[in-house]
């Protein structure tokens, strides 16, 4: 008997939402894999068409789509809602995205008449997030079915009956099995990946499940497999940096989602020369993000996803050393309502946190630099490599640094949650093999195909 599980609302554990059952992995593959070759040659023009009316669809329930992502992910409306217009939009940069990449290539250049082909690769599993539980999943869905390949989403089973009503609306403009909502877990999403047939593999999630999924896929020679892993993100402040646009920002981006983000920052590396500036600055942005009630647009802060999340936060505060510059705490209750809240907090740490996992809650590690140098020491002592954003008003000060710094995405006075979606965004070293998630991701889509004409007697 399949699996089946109900999910409560993170902000408000009285609301529990419908019961939501595991799908059946090869039942899904089978259907994919049987309209993979129609779907290959439908012409791009016709699939942009079909996207295009999922986009209106997507767009008349987007207020619907954010009260549900709210409801069942804890994450602040106003969030919920930049979400969901990220999704809307991410279907306009992929249309432009594979306008440019999928149309054949010719004149170009040699001996004989050829071409430069991009054929479809057949079935792709994406895996979603809870943190993201549209956008990020729908990026590669997109890409996918634009370039002709049938896609089944697995979203994370915490926001399984969101990612089940953007099935509903997507599903509907394509062929019949050509878009799919598979729910399930671990187990399910780790059949799905490994499924012979499943022929591109696009994973969000941690480190350990990441490199644990490429180690078994490693001898699939054939499978395309795209990994977003998770980060340690560091924001670094110069002496020369606007301090109270710093601490505004490292605050945000330990905040935002509740700290729930693979670009979130978890680490604040100072100069020595302005700490004593800025941190005052930056306790009294921290402190500004209260916990509240995530169905009001004025909360700046929602809960974390689940109780296990909770536990995370209290090992973290357990086991990091240092000195507590601000305690944090656990909220029970807020606005009258029982859910998973906590405070952030931030400690003042003597090492380099080398061995620091990813948090994924709001505790930021703050570091005191004694000059640049140490600063992307201190940067570079971390294993992971998504975000990374430099405070200074100098550009060849950012230059100078930027070019030390092993990083998919840096950014210059910004947080380091930034990540527009008109930018390719993929992590290095433990963060990922830099191909999901942003702009551009269209280009992992496809296998190319080179056909070189030559030799003909007859049409």
């Amino acid at each position: 008997m399949a699996e089946s599980w109900k999910n409560v609302s993170p902000g408000d554990l009285s609301v529990s939402l419908p019961e939501v059952v595991a799908g059946d992995v090869t039942k899904a593959v089978e259907r994919a894999h049987s309209v993979a070759p129609g779907w290959a040659q439908v012409s791009l023009h016709d699939r942009i068409q079909m996207m295009r009316t999922a986009q209106a669809s997507l767009t008349g329930a987007k207020e619907e789509l954010a009260r549900g992502i709210t409801i069942e992910t804890g994450k602040p409306l106003i969030e919920a809602q930049g979400e969901v217009g990220a999704v809307i939009a991410k279907i306009d940069f992929t249309i432009a995205d594979a306008e440019a990449h999928l149309e054949d290539r010719s004149d170009l250049g040699g001996p004989q008449v050829a071409v430069v082909r991009q054929r479809a690769r057949g079935p792709a599993a994406v895996i979603g997030p809870f943190n993201f539980p549209l956008h990020l999943g729908h990026g590669a869905n997109v890409a996918h079915l634009l370039a002709g390949n049938p896609v089944i989403y697995k979203p994370s089973p915490l926001a399984a009956n969101v990612a089940a009503r953007y099935g509903e609306l997507m599903a509907p403009h394509f062929p019949f099995h050509v878009f799919q909502i598979l729910q399930g877990g671990g187990n399910e999403g780790e059949a799905l990946c490994l499924a012979p047939k499943v022929r591109a593999v696009c994973f969000t999630g941690s480190v350990p499940v990441g490199r644990t999924l490429a180690q078994k896929l490693a001898g699939d020679l054939s499978k395309d497999v795209a990994l977003e892993l998770g980060g340690n993100n560091s924001l670094i402040v110069c002496a020369d940096a606007d301090l109270d646009k710093a601490a505004a920002a490292a605050a945000d981006g330990a905040c935002l989602t509740a700290g729930q983000r693979c670009n979130a920052t978890s680490r604040v590396i100072v100069e020595h020369r302005v700490a004593g500036d800025f941190m005052p600055r930056f306790l009294s942005a921290l402190q500004e993000y209260e916990p509240g009630d995530p169905m009001l647009t004025t909360t700046k802060l929602g809960p974390l996803i689940s109780a296990d999340a909770v536990e995370r936060y209290e090992r973290l505060c357990d086991r990091m050393k240092g000195t507590w510059l601000l305690p944090g705490g656990i909220e029970p209750v807020v606005a009258g309502k029982r859910g998973h809240y906590v405070r952030p907090a931030a400690i003042k740490r003597q090492d380099d946190g080398h061995s620091d996992p990813e948090s994924f809650v709001p505790i930021v590690s703050v570091f005191i630099a004694a000059d640049l140098n140490d600063a992307v020491r201190l940067q570079s002592a971390t294993p992971f490599g998504l975000t990374a954003s430099i405070f200074t008003r100098s550009e060849s000060t950012f230059r100078r640094l930027g070019e030390q710094i092993e990083v998919g995405n840096l950014y210059a006075n910004l947080p380091t949650t930034f990540s527009p979606s008109s930018l390719p965004f993929g992590g290095w070293r433990d963060s990922g093999n830099g191909r999901p998630g942003g702009r551009g991701f269209i280009r992992f889509t496809t296998r190319e195909q080179a056909v070189q004409f030559t030799g003909f007697t007859a049409k």
